[in-house]
């Protein structure tokens, strides 16, 4: 497994799949709201969130089950970090993410949340002694705060706000936490049985969550089961996959197809939800945001690495 994941041709296109589904979750949540007829109560949000990742995770659980015969489990450990990722990388995030989407555009929201990329370069800088910060990554950081800058100001500074698109920031953050925790929990477990479980308990957080303050699902129908049932297993397989390339490669290498997110996600939620994506900042936005990435991953061999 290890040879498959680490190979450059398995690699981009495992990697590109993940994030083009993250990409679609942008509009598909929106349509969700719709379709369940879930209103501006945070609680409602959070249930349906809930119910997303509980169900993603019996996906990857059961699909785990089948793949080995055997039950899947963690290791004494293990399980500390397991329940970390439950709460940070699904429950946190995920509070942040549904509430932060529901108060921006689909576009807005995709193109902010591609900071992870650039938060993942900071903190790999302070845990991992082999990704240090450099001029070039600098200047990629400063395109990729510029892109999303543009984004949320470009319009007036009534466009930035704490509960949209600051939400969706520390989604993000959320996100490259939960990304470091999970190659932890993946040195001594299955990164199936770690994404699973993960997923499970903090959906069933979400939904407890959800459900005290009085969530539910109000409205029924097979269109919104559907969409549910997609945004779960767009959830299970790109976790999974995502789970399994970060347990045998750098976070820097891998945070590189993020930049995927922004681009899927504000050309789907143009199709999908009709919305204007042709505006000059978001094109300008896209291409900083794009640039800053290319510029963050590209190897030069005479930079010197800045010291801590």
């Amino acid at each position: 497994m290890k040879k498959i994941l680490t190979n450059p041709y398995w690699v981009i296109p495992l990697a590109v799949l993940c994030n083009v589904l993250w990409g679609s979750a942008y509009p598909s949540v929106k349509i969700g709201y719709e379709l369940f007829n879930i209103t501006d109560s945070v609680f409602e949000k959070l249930f349906f969130a809930g119910a997303r990742f509980a169900a993603a995770g019996v996906m990857v659980l059961i699909a785990a089950w089948a793949a080995r015969r055997k039950f899947p489990r963690v290791s004494r450990e293990g399980a500390p970090f397991v329940l970390l990722m439950a709460v940070i990388y699904t429950a946190v995030q995920y509070i942040f993410f549904y509430v932060g989407l529901s108060n921006t555009t689909g576009a807005n929201g995709s193109i902010v949340n591609s900071i992870q990329t650039f938060f993942a370069v900071i903190l790999a800088h302070f845990a991992y002694k082999d990704d240090k910060l450099n001029a070039r990554k600098l200047i990629g950081v400063t395109l990729g705060f510029a892109g999303v800058l543009t984004v949320t100001l470009g319009g007036g500074a009534a466009q930035m706000r704490l509960t949209g698109e600051g939400f969706i920031l520390l989604a993000a953050l959320s996100f490259v936490i939960g990304s470091m925790i999970s190659k932890r929990a993946t040195k001594t477990d299955d990164a199936m049985a770690v994404t699973g479980y993960n997923l499970l308990i903090g959906g069933m957080i979400l939904i407890a969550i959800g459900f005290a303050g009085g969530g539910q699902f109000k409205t029924l129908s097979a269109a919104g089961l559907g969409i549910l049932g997609y945004l779960a297993f767009l959830s299970a397989a790109a976790f999974t996959i995502w789970t399994m390339l970060l347990q045998y490669n750098p976070l820097g290498k891998i945070a590189v197809f993020n930049f995927i997110i922004p681009v899927s996600g504000t050309l789907l939620s143009a199709m999908f939800l009709g919305e204007d994506i042709f505006k000059p900042r978001y094109l300008v936005s896209l291409a900083l945001v794009c640039a800053g990435i290319v510029i963050v991953n590209t190897k030069k061999t005479e930079e010197r690495t800045i010291e801590k």
